[in-house]
C-alpha cells in the first residue's frame, strides 16, 4: 500500500485494505504526506472506535467530562465561535460563476494556498481517518464521506450527527463516488486552534473535496455538516433533486389518527430546531433534507444527519421542553461554549440563575468582566451549542430510518423580522409558494461571524451554502413542484413581530401556526385571500388557541399580528427586484411572481388608503 507501518499499524491497513477502494487509499496516501501527522488511525464505526474517540477527545483536552455521565464541555475559543463566511470560499474554474453575495476563488490559486498551508499542519499530531453516511444506510437518497481530521472532537461530534459508513464504503465496489473531508485544528495553545488569522475553509467543487484548518467551531470544522451541504447542493441541482438546508418533522394533530411530513427552512436563531421539536410533534431531522420524487409523484425527504448541533441559548423548561429534558438527562451529548461550575453546565436563558463565575468561552469567568472593547464578557457564547441524537429523543418519528424516505405534503419557509411579515401565510400556489422561499429576509443572529441585527436576504435560507448559480437554484426549486403530482403546499411563517419593542406572540405559539398549516393541508380549514398568501381566519385561530393552550386569543391580537403591512411589503419588493436584477439567469417566472405580488399590493394600498389593513378588509 506504500504507507509506513511506523505512522499506520497493522489494523488500520487491515481496515483499509478491506475496503477495496484504491480511491480511498489515494486520498489517505496523500494527505498524510502532506500534512505529515506522527499517527494515523483508521476507525470502522466499531462500538471499539467509537469508545476510542472519546476518550482520545478527553485525553487530548478536547472535552472534558461533566457531572452527569456522558456529558462532555469543548471550548473552540474566543475567536472561533461562528461560521466563518469571509474565509469559506467556493474554488472554481475559469469561467464559472455563482450568486454575487457567495465568496470564490480561483481554483488553481487556492489549491496552492490551502496546500501551502497544510504542509506539516498535523506534525506530532494523530489523523483519524473515518467513513460515513450522509442520509439512512442502504437508501437510494444517501450519499458517502470520507473524513481525515486530527480532531476527535470532530469525529466525536461525527459520531454524533451521522450514520457510520464503513460497511457503505465496502458496497461502493471500488468506486470513487463519494466526498472527502480534510481537517486539521492547526497549532494548539490551551487546547484551542491558535493561528485563526490562517483559518480557511475551501471547497473544491471538481473534486467533491473541502480543506477546513486552523479551526475547531463544528460549523467550520465537521465536514459532512455545512460543508458536505455545499457539496451535495451542486449534485443534487446537477441531478434534478433538492438538498435543502431544512428541518423534517411529523406534525400530529390533537384528537386526529394521522401524521403529517413538514420540512422547513429557517435561518439560524430563526425557530428553526424549536419547530422541529415542538412538544407532542415528532422529528426526523432539524437541519439538512435530501428530497426525490417517487413513482407516484410525491416529494419523498430524508434527513441527510441522526443527530442535532444546536444553538442552546434560551432552550428552557417552558419553550423547549423536549430539548431542555434531554440536556438535562442521562445520555451521551457534548455541550460547547457554555459556562461551567463545578462541572455542571449552565446556559443563557436556561430558566434559572447562573453561578456568578465559572469556566466560559473566553476561560475563567466572573460576573462584571469587560473585554478589550469594555463591553461585558457574557457567561456563555451567543452561539453556543450542543451535539446530541436525535434518536434518543423521545418525540424521535417512527419513520426516521426508513431508507425509503417520508411523503413531505408541506414546506415552511421562515424569516426573521419585526415590522413586516405575519406569523403564518400560505402560499397562493407552487410558484409564489417557490418566491417566497426565495425572498426570506431575516434579521443577522450570533451564528456567523460579523455585525448582529442587520436584515439580510437569505432565499431558502441557503444562500451561504450555494454551489450553483442563484437563477439555476430557482429555476430547479420551480421545476421540481412542476414534475410532482401531489406537490407539497407551500407556507411562510415570522415568529418575531414587534411593537412598542415587545413581541406580539408567546414562542410557543408556534405550535398553533403548524397545526393551522397542518389543518389547511387537509382541507379543513379556510383561509382569507391576500396579497400575499392566504391567512388564516380568526375563529380557527381562536379555536385552535383553546384548545392547545385553553387560551382566550382575541380579535386585537389577531389584528395587530395578521395586519398586512403594505408600505413595508411594497419596500420590500423594491428590495428583492434589486437583488435579484443584480443576478444572470433568474427565470423569468420569479419576475412575473415578483411583479404580480407588487401589483396586488398596490391595488390594496389603492382601495383603502391605509398602510396597514386588517385581515376582515379583506374577506
Amino acid at each position: 500500500m506504500g504507507i509506513s507501518e511506523s505512522i499506520l499499524d497493522e489494523a488500520s491497513l487491515e481496515k483499509l485494505e478491506a475496503l477495496n477502494n484504491e480511491h480511498v487509499v489515494s486520498i489517505v496516501k496523500k494527505y498524510i504526506e502532506l500534512c505529515k501527522p506522527a499517527k494515523v488511525t483508521v476507525l470502522d464505526g466499531s462500538d471499539e472506535s467509537l469508545q476510542y474517540v472519546r476518550s482520545l477527545a478527553k485525553k487530548n483536552g478536547e472535552e472534558k467530562a461533566l457531572k452527569t455521565n456522558g456529558h462532555t464541555i469543548h471550548f473552540d475559543g474566543p475567536q472561533d465561535q461562528g461560521r466563518d463566511l469571509e474565509n469559506t470560499r467556493i474554488l472554481l474554474s475559469p469561467g464559472q460563476k455563482l450568486a454575487k453575495s457567495i465568496v470564490t476563488q480561483d481554483r488553481e490559486a487556492g489549491l496552492k494556498e490551502i496546500f501551502g498551508l497544510m504542509d506539516g499542519i498535523m506534525s506530532g499530531k494523530e489523523m483519524l481517518v473515518k467513513f460515513y453516511c450522509l442520509g439512512p444506510n442502504n437508501s437510494r437518497f444517501s450519499l458517502l464521506a470520507l473524513q481525515l481530521t486530527d480532531s476527535a472532537y470532530v469525529v466525536h461530534s461525527e459520531d454524533i450527527l451521522y450514520r457510520q459508513g464503513y460497511e457503505d464504503f465496502k458496497r461502493l465496489d471500488g468506486s470513487s463516488s463519494f466526498f472527502h473531508f480534510v481537517h486539521s485544528a492547526g497549532r494548539l495553545e490551551n487546547n484551542v486552534a491558535a493561528d485563526v488569522s490562517k483559518r480557511r475553509v475551501f471547497m473544491d467543487m471538481k473534486e467533491n473535496r473541502v480543506f477546513t484548518i486552523n479551526n475547531q467551531y463544528a460549523g467550520n470544522s465537521v465536514g459532512l455538516k455545512k460543508l458536505a451541504l455545499r457539496l451535495a447542493i451542486a449534485k443534487a441541482n446537477h441531478e434534478d433533486w433538492l438538498c435543502e438546508h431544512m428541518f423534517l418533522m411529523g406534525a400530529h394533530p390533537p384528537g386526529k389518527d394521522r401524521v403529517t411530513y413538514f420540512t422547513g427552512a429557517f435561518p439560524s436563531a430563526c425557530g428553526k430546531t424549536s419547530t422541529a421539536m415542538i412538544p407532542g410533534q415528532t422529528i426526523i431531522g432539524d437541519d439538512i433534507a435530501y428530497l426525490r420524487p417517487d413513482k407516484e409523484g410525491n416529494a419523498m425527504a430524508v434527513n441527510v444527519e441522526q443527530g442535532i448541533f444546536g444553538i442552546i441559548e434560551d432552550v428552557n423548561p417552558k419553550d423547549d421542553a423536549l430539548i431542555y429534558r434531554a440536556l438535562t438527562t442521562l445520555r451521551e451529548l457534548i455541550f460547547s461554549n457554555i459556562l461551567v461550575k463545578d462541572s455542571v453546565p449552565y446556559w443563557m436563558g436556561m430558566g434559572k440563575e447562573l453561578p456568578k463565575e465559572g469556566i466560559g468561552f473566553m476561560g475563567s469567568w466572573k460576573a462584571g468582566m469587560k473585554d478589550k472593547a469594555g463591553k461585558d464578557v457574557l457567561p456563555a457564547h451567543k452561539n453556543a451549542r450542543y451535539t446530541i441524537r436525535i434518536g434518543e429523543l423521545e418525540n424521535i418519528d417512527p419513520k426516521a430510518e426508513d431508507p425509503n424516505g417520508v411523503p413531505v405534503r408541506g414546506f415552511i419557509y421562515g424569516g426573521r423580522d419585526s415590522d413586516t411579515s405575519v406569523p403564518v401565510l400560505q402560499s397562493l400556489a407552487w410558484a409564489h409558494g417557490v418566491f417566497l422561499g426565495a425572498t426570506i429576509e431575516s434579521e443577522t443572529t450570533a451564528a456567523a461571524l460579523g455585525q448582529v441585527g442587520v436584515r439580510k436576504h437569505n432565499p431558502m435560507s441557503n444562500i451561504e451554502f450555494l454551489t450553483v448559480p442563484l437563477g439555476v437554484y430557482i429555476k430547479n426549486h420551480l421545476a421540481f413542484g412542476k414534475k410532482l403530482k401531489h406537490a407539497p403546499r407551500i407556507f411562510a411563517t415570522n415568529y418575531f413581530l414587534k411593537k412598542d419593542g415587545r413581541f406580539l406572540n408567546e414562542k410557543v405559539d408556534k405550535k398553533v401556526w403548524l397545526l393551522w398549516m397542518e389543518g389547511r393541508i387537509h382541507g379543513e380549514y379556510d383561509a382569507i385571500e391576500t396579497p400575499i398568501g392566504f391567512i388564516p381566519k380568526y375563529d380557527d385561530l381562536q379555536g385552535l388557541f383553546q384548545k392547545v393552550f385553553s387560551r382566550n386569543y382575541t380579535q386585537e391580537e389577531y389584528e395587530a399580528e395578521f395586519s398586512i403591512r403594505v408600505v413595508q411589503l411594497l419596500e420590500k419588493m423594491d428590495r428583492m427586484e434589486a437583488v435579484f436584477r443584480q443576478e444572470e439567469g433568474i427565470p423569468s417566472q420569479f419576475f412575473s411572481e415578483l411583479n404580480s405580488q407588487r401589483d396586488r399590493l398596490k391595488e390594496a394600498l389603492g382601495k383603502f388608503q391605509k398602510d396597514s389593513i386588517t385581515p376582515s378588509e379583506f374577506e
